[in-house]
């Protein structure tokens, strides 16, 4: 058999490189010599390679010292075994050169490999290999380093880096004057550095699979230098089933069955098969295309799968980190995701003061930093991490936390950093977060939308490999994720605390006084992201006793939606002074939403910003004289009303379009209802509860509203609490009123003809009422307030004509009827005009005045106070 190269710089003889008969082949190699020795110290197996070897049978030594065979008297052999397994303990290998002795009394210097194996019991036992080449005492074998050949061996990591020539310095350039990378090299040496120098594992075994050529790549991996595994099989290298299998591999490939490829490759003795590696086996032909040997190629897919894991823990984070509104609970969340996957541990501060601005500034800030440890995460219990999250921190202006802060991005750090020494020395928080064992840190600022929140730290101290730049660019994207979310839950918290100080100012403080209805409200807003919508409800007392009552909901949420509300409710307030019957006033709102559509849709299309198109609305009128209430809706839910008898149902108002529609008409509808009844009127979010259909909501506000209460506050409650079973995910508006009437004993009317001779009856029947009522003090204002009604029905209008004065609990309404619709107009009366000076007395006697129009006819009215005294 051709000889392969075996040393550095060795080159393959001339005949070899043309083409040719084959040699004759050499004899076949003696086996390696093993043996076993267990934890005694005790030979239990003894190989015919060790026989070859050694000379001795297995009946001579199996059950023997193996200090036997050592080189040395009796004292000195057992000294130096009883070092041997002091150097071996804890370990799973050990390599080195020893002494032996040949049963002739030869003295041979052999490196041995000894791997740690467990047998099916308990004991722990040492499988002994030796390469199949003797060499006498005094000799150096061939290629071994002069210090080993001295000495005995240095077990652990024996890997490359000791050469022949010196640390560093290629074993062909050892053996030749030739410069790396001059011209005067030729190609066999150029071929020698490659082979030694590649960023892979090489090596090459022989016919039989022996080991004639390994690489640094190799020698690194394995721990063993080339010399201690020349020889040798790969299971005898490294006992394992992978290796197993890589042999047989090989053996296809000598027999002809072309290049094979394992996906495992074999790691140092003990640790078993590692995933990381891509290994290939190829033939290496002679000129004639036999094959001579075989060329193993394990190429590290740590890398690779390093890359996959970091896009996976990325892609990961995207449903992790952010799945609530609580930014302490993001900050943790993506200290969670970060350990053990990425650091060892990871803490968040988050600024006490987030700071906003553009672009960073590359200078450190000129004061300390002030945060709040938010989250912390460590793989130990105790870890570098142990201070609990709402603790104050504070880093000094020149530290790296501020530094990266100051400058906008992430930076890595060793503990041997002179800024991380000083800021250690400065902070014992510092000193504490980075521990004896940290060896690597990473500080990631948090920014979203030129808003610095806070700073990431993370750190390993189990992990022996540092963070790499790939590392510092996954946490800035976890860092960004969480930073983002964290932006944006104070940004939404920010204006939904806007948005309810806007709505709540909106709705009314206070119910106003008025003798027609008793009344509870509610408003609940939504207990969703999307924030409170538009939602209102209004109270308004109006002429004649009567009171008018709102209910609307805006579509939308956030302030554009409460903006839209207040618009609409004022438009209703002033629509309502107006006096205008509920389809005529739903009409003018339904025009007012058109125009704001208008206004607005030039700048954005969205439903939150389009004028309130869509709005709903219920408008209600309470007469409690005739004790009838009118109703009209754009949209709305009906109202329901409950009779004094318990009976609840909904009234039959018909349903108009939502306002902002146009050109389709509103109708009104009135009904009668007893002294004591219940109306409640209610926006679509009560009905729309996530648990139950809409006819089991109805069924129970129907029973909520119709068990009895001693208080509209009970009755609201009651609804609410069987509708609601959560936060709603819309707004709720809820108003329950009961009515009152003012009976005949308080209400007194008189019809009056057209003759102005009449308004002194006017006033006489006036006076009368108001003795009756025991209210002498009001007549003066009311004789002046009855005259000059009734004159200017008298002038200007047409019969017929009708007084009427109400009395309430703290109100006299004067009322003069007639069927014209012309309205007064207060003006200011020149020096020689003859009138004009009635109304303007009116004006500022009354505490309010106006006029209502009916179908036919109008009514001017003017309320004053009954105060005390």
């Amino acid at each position: 058999m051709e000889r392969l190269p075996t040393h550095p710089g060795e080159r393959p003889h001339e005949s070899d490189a043309s083409p040719g008969p084959a040699r004759t082949a050499s004899p076949t190699p003696p086996p390696p010599a093993t043996a076993a020795v267990d934890a005694r110290g005790i030979v239990t197996e003894w190989s015919e390679g060790a026989r070859q070897l050694l000379g001795y049978p297995p009946s001579e030594i199996v059950g023997q010292p193996a200090a036997r065979l050592l080189a040395d008297d009796a004292g000195a052999a057992g000294a130096a075994g009883a070092a041997v397994l002091r150097d071996a303990a804890g370990r799973e290998r050990w390599s080195g050169t020893v002494a032996l002795r040949h049963r002739d009394g030869r003295r041979l210097r052999r490196e041995l490999l000894a791997h740690r194996r467990t047998t099916d019991g308990p004991v722990t036992e040492w499988l002994v290999v030796s390469a199949v080449t003797g060499t006498p005492e005094g000799q150096t074998p061939a290629g071994t380093p002069e210090g080993e050949a001295a000495g005995g061996g240095t077990p652990g990591n024996e890997a490359a880096g000791s050469r022949a020539s010196g640390s560093g310095t290629p074993r062909s350039e050892a053996s030749g004057s030739g410069t790396y990378g001059s011209e005067t090299a030729g190609s066999g040496r150029l071929g020698e550095w490659a082979f030694h120098q590649a960023p892979c594992v090489m090596a090459v075994f022989d016919a039989d699979l022996r080991l004639v050529r390994a690489n640094a790549g190799m020698e690194q991996v394995l721990s063993l230098t080339e010399d201690r595994m020349r020889g040798l099989r790969l299971p005898e290298i490294v006992p394992h089933p992978v290796s197993d299998e890589t042999e047989a591999k090989m053996r296809r490939v000598l027999e002809g069955g072309g290049p094979q490829q394992l996906r495992a490759g074999a790691g140092p003795a003990g640790t078993g098969a590692n995933d990381g590696w891509s290994t290939t086996l190829v033939p290496l032909k002679d000129p004639a295309g036999r094959v001579r040997a075989v060329c193993l190629a394990a190429h590290q897919r740590f890398q690779e799968r390093l890359a996959r894991q970091r896009m996976l823990l990325l892609s990961e984070a995207s449903t992790r980190i952010g799945t609530t509104a609580d930014s302490g609970r993001t900050a943790q969340e993506l200290a969670d995701i970060a350990v053990p996957r990425l650091a060892d541990f990871a803490a968040v501060d988050l600024l006490d003061a987030p700071r906003h601005g553009g672009e960073p500034s590359p200078a450190a800030p000129a004061r300390p930093l002030a945060t709040t440890r938010t989250a912390v995460r460590s793989v130990l219990d105790d870890g570098p991490t142990a201070s609990a999250a709402g603790t104050k921190t504070l880093y000094p202006a020149l530290s790296p936390v501020a530094r990266c802060l100051a400058q906008g991005h992430g930076a890595l750090y060793d503990t041997a950093d002179p800024d991380l020494l000083r800021w250690a020395r400065q902070d014992p928080g510092a000193a504490r977060l980075l521990g004896s064992e940290t060896h690597s840190v990473m500080v990631v600022p948090m920014r979203a939308h030129g808003a610095t929140l806070g700073v990431a730290l993370f750190g390993r101290h189990r992990r022996a490999e540092p963070f790499e730049a790939d590392d510092l660019w996954l946490a800035e994207e976890l860092t960004a994720k969480a930073a983002v979310s964290i932006h944006t839950t104070r940004r939404d918290s920010r204006e939904h605390t806007s948005t309810m100080t806007l709505q709540r100012s909106l709705l009314p403080q206070t119910l106003p006084d008025q003798g027609a209805l008793d009344i509870a409200t509610r408003y609940l807003p939504a207990g969703t992201r999307a924030g409170v919508g538009g939602d209102w409800f209004d109270v308004i007392p109006l002429s004649g006793a009567r009171v008018a009552l709102v209910v609307g909901d805006v579509v939308g949420h956030g302030i554009r939606a409460s903006a839209t509300m207040g618009r609409l409710r004022t438009a209703v307030r002033t629509l309502a002074d107006v006096d205008l019957p509920p389809d005529e006033l739903l009409t003018h709102l339904d025009d007012l939403v058109l125009h704001l559509s208008a206004d607005e849709g030039g700048t954005d299309d969205t439903a939150e910003s389009a004028g309130g198109i869509g709005t709903t609305c219920l408008y209600a009128v309470y007469d409690p004289v005739s004790r009838r209430c009118a109703l009209a809706r754009a949209g709305h839910p009906p109202p329901a009303a409950v009779t004094p008898d318990g009976a609840v149902r909904f009234l039959d108002v018909p349903a108009g379009p939502p306002l902002g529609l146009g050109g389709l008409p509103f109708e009104t509808f009135e009904t009668e209802l007893p002294e004591g009844s219940l109306l409640a009127l209610y926006t679509d979010g009560l009905l729309a509860a996530r648990d139950h259909d809409i006819d089991e909501a109805l069924d129970k506000m129907f029973a909520a509203l119709a068990r009895p209460a001693k208080t509209l506050d009970t009755v609201c409650d009651r609804v609410l609490t069987a509708m609601l079973t959560h936060r709603p995910d819309d707004d709720i508006a809820l108003l329950v009123a009961r009515t009152r009437a003012l009976h005949a004993d308080r209400v007194a009317a008189w019809d009056l003809a057209s003759d102005p001779a009449v308004v002194a009856r006017a006033r006489k029947h006036a006076t009368e009422q108001l003795t009756a009522w025991g209210l002498d003090d009001a007549a003066f204002i009311t004789e002046l307030t009855v005259s000059e009604l009734v004159t200017n029905a008298i002038r200007y209008g047409r019969p017929p004509i009708q007084l009427r004065l109400i009395h309430e609990d703290s109100t006299l309404t004067c009322e003069v009827f007639d069927s014209s619709s012309t309205a007064p107009h207060m003006r200011r009366a020149r020096t020689f005009d003859e009138g004009g000076r009635g109304l303007l007395l009116v004006g500022q006697l009354a505490r309010r005045w106006g006029t209502r129009h009916a179908l036919t006819g109008k009514t001017v009215w003017a309320e004053q106070s009954l105060s005390p005294g």
